[in-house]
């Protein structure tokens, strides 16, 4: 049965309309063609075209349709200009940053303790972490897929590792109360490094939208947190000197002590406790 809609017309006051009368023409349609309409209609969800590809003709840009390959990976937001540039800069300068600071942590330890193997293979994670970075800020995944992805297999395990050895270090060469504190809140954020690197993984590994994008959740909340866990550095830096680079490049059998959290030197050769000295 044909719908027809109906016009009527409304006459509103002259005083409403200075310059004239005023007419009110309204069309009224049925239900039915209402709920047939589109107009209002909330949009379909999104989902992902498997058989999506790119124009030839725009190939290097944006896409405009969305696959698994563009989960907002931390590799993907920095696959075209201007954010690949940053990228690459992010990693190199980031690499430089972690090196640097494995060192001067290497050489403030050798300062408060005698030499422990555990300070040595933290030191050579850091720099094996910084070395991965490198390479994922160099080699971009849509271009050099094989080692980006090297790369990250380097730099992320490398992290966690250095990470969780820092965790040991800070807990037995605990002198203070706020000492044993920092060290806590490291064991804690290194707990979430690895938890949300091992669940990066497992789901990275699944051609799943759903997976993928909580991969993506879990490969940036591991990442802030590694930055956080650097950040807490700040603690042992106080007591930085020009004698901690020297003691990293040349370390001496006998050197002054500095404590974690202020500046204050002891003259004792053997000052650090026996817990640190027998790891």
């Amino acid at each position: 049965m044909a719908h027809s809609a109906d016009i009527f017309t409304l006459k509103l006051p002259s005083s409403l309309f200075p310059l004239g009368p005023g007419l009110l023409r309204a069309t009224r349609r049925p239900w039915a063609s209402l709920l047939s309409s589109d107009i209002g209609a909330p949009a379909p969800p999104r989902s992902y075209n498997e058989s999506c590809s790119p124009d030839p003709a725009e190939q290097g840009g944006p896409k405009t349709c969305c696959t698994l390959d563009d989960v907002p990976l931390i590799s993907k937001c920095g696959t075209y200009p201007p954010e690949s540039c940053l990228f690459s800069l992010i990693g190199n300068v980031g690499a430089f940053m972690v090196a640097l600071i494995c060192l001067l942590l290497y050489g403030q330890f050798l300062e408060q303790s005698r030499h422990s193997w555990i300070n040595t293979t933290t030191l050579i994670t850091g720099c094996t972490n910084a070395a991965g970075l490198v390479v994922v800020g160099n080699f971009q995944v849509d271009h050099a897929k094989s080692l980006h992805y090297i790369g990250a297999g380097v730099a992320f395990p490398a992290g966690l590792l250095f990470v969780c050895l820092h965790c040991v270090l800070s807990y037995h060469g605990a002198t203070a109360p706020q000492d044993l504190a920092m060290a806590y809140l490291r064991i804690v954020l290194a707990a979430i490094a690895f938890v949300t690197l091992i669940l990066s993984g497992v789901f990275f590994i699944h051609e799943n939208s759903q997976l993928q994008h909580g991969a993506a959740l879990c490969e940036w909340v591991f990442v802030i947190d590694i930055l956080v866990f650097y950040g807490t550095f700040c603690y042992e830096f106080g007591a930085v000197s020009s004698e901690t680079l020297v003691a990293a490049l040349q370390p001496a059998p006998g050197r002054a002590c500095k404590s974690s959290g202020n500046s204050s030197t002891s003259t004792h050769l053997n000052c650090a406790p026996e817990s640190v000295a027998m790891i």
